[in-house]
């Protein structure tokens, strides 16, 4: 048994599929945890079943090399099944092995194991497993660690410093086993991010132009929480003598989208939920890869950090996100679960009335009865309304486990 820490909003997810005829797939970025959340669920279920024969599969190992098609997969699998026992089958990369979806239908149907796999590419439910395995697979979203596992993860206490090593370093489970030092740290960032540009984007989606994703990737990072326009980026590079069409704009940002390494946020109206297909904003999974990326100024930067921050702590909780439209303002966040909705905006500091008056009003202006919310590091107003809105602390939104009763 491997020594971890436990990620149990996960392992609580997964819960109630265990033993059920479907496929149990974890997705999202490289290095954000999958790996170990999948040995935790083995561990559950050797724990609980001691007569359980578990195959793993880990395409990362060179064990597992000759694993390359859907027949390599099944007669690896059919090979190692034990007869009059339990047999769990764990897959980790998946998508490195063509046409798995193939194998994985026919072990499936065949009842002769309970799938467990994780995934790093969005491609994997959007086409390959969606399109063979339509309603016999449930998809579990892994994300960085949140505010309150980083804190659990790096014994540290809820405090300003530990909320600003938090939008510095982000939330990439490894970081636990380094020394809080920025050169180590961003060096280790550094790294991460070329393996996933390399691996899941630049070889994956057969990039050819790899200088100018790492330029695209720069920009949204200046630019995180700016609305963007790919047409607008075509003329900008115009500008710049750099001639690149629309489209490769377009292929280039949905490949790292694919990669579960920024997430593109679309605007939507307040009053029925129509969606604007002109005009979103992008968001990194992680602050800490965001931060490597370029040199960043905290105090010029916080409020993009807090945007982002707070978009994937709102997708974490189960929300589905865009950017709300009232008429010609507009709202950070809308957040909808269900029949549920909550509204956000983000604001690093109230200094004055105007920007009370913007912050606040924007919400005042949505006439329904939704919890509406501004976030902010204000200490000195936290906890106050402002006409029935409340303002409420960045720490206490990321760690409230009850986003609509703050």
């Amino acid at each position: 048994m491997k020594d971890y820490i436990t990620r149990p909003l996960y392992t609580q997810k997964v819960e109630p599929f265990i033993g059920k005829s479907l496929i149990k797939v974890m997705t999202g970025q490289r290095r954000i945890g999958k790996s170990y959340l999948l040995m935790q669920l083995a561990d559950m279920l050797r724990q609980r079943r001691a007569d359980a024969n578990l195959i793993y599969i880990d395409k990362e190992r060179l064990d597992f090399a000759a694993l390359k098609t859907e027949q390599d997969l099944y007669q690896y699998v059919r090979q190692h099944l034990e007869q009059n026992r339990p047999n769990y089958l764990f897959v980790d990369e998946v998508q490195e092995i063509e046409n798995f979806q193939l194998a994985l239908r026919s072990l499936l149907n065949e009842d002769a194991c309970d799938i467990y796999c994780t995934g790093s590419n969005a491609r994997i439910l959007s086409g390959e497993l969606a399109t063979h395995l339509a309603g016999r697979y449930v998809e579990i979203h892994v994300h960085s660690l949140s505010y309150q596992e980083f804190l659990d993860f790096n014994r540290l206490a809820d405090n300003g410093e530990s909320l600003r090593r938090y939008l510095i370093f982000g939330g990439m489970p490894y970081l636990h086993n380094l020394p809080m030092d920025e050169n180590v740290i961003f060096e280790y960032l550094r790294s991460v991010y070329s393996t996933i540009l390399l691996k899941d984007v630049v070889s994956r989606e057969n990039i050819r132009n790899v200088s100018f994703l790492e330029n695209l990737v720069a920009y949204l990072a200046d630019n995180t929480g700016s609305l963007f326009s790919a047409q607008n980026i075509s003329k900008y590079l115009k500008s710049q003598r750099v001639n690149m069409p629309t489209q490769t704009i377009l292929n280039y940002l949905k490949a790292l989208c694919n990669s579960y390494f920024i997430y593109k946020l679309q605007r939507a109206d307040t009053h029925g939920m129509k969606i604007f297909e002109i005009g979103e904003k992008y968001y990194f999974e992680d602050l800490g890869l965001h931060n490597a990326i370029r040199h960043f100024d905290f105090r010029r930067d916080v409020n993009k950090l807090m945007e982002n921050v707070v978009c994937i702590e709102l997708m974490r909780a189960g929300y589905q996100v865009h950017i709300g439209k009232n008429g010609n303002k507009e709202i950070d966040f809308m957040a909808s679960k269900g029949s549920q909705r909550i509204y956000v905006q983000v604001s690093y500091l109230l200094p004055d009335e105007t920007t009370i008056e913007r912050e606040f009003g924007n919400l005042l202006d949505i006439p329904d009865n939704y919890p509406k919310y501004v976030v902010t590091m204000d200490e000195m107003l936290c906890g106050s309304n402002y006409q029935g809105i409340k303002q409420v602390h960045l720490r206490d939104f990321l760690l409230a486990e009850d986003k609509e009763r703050l």
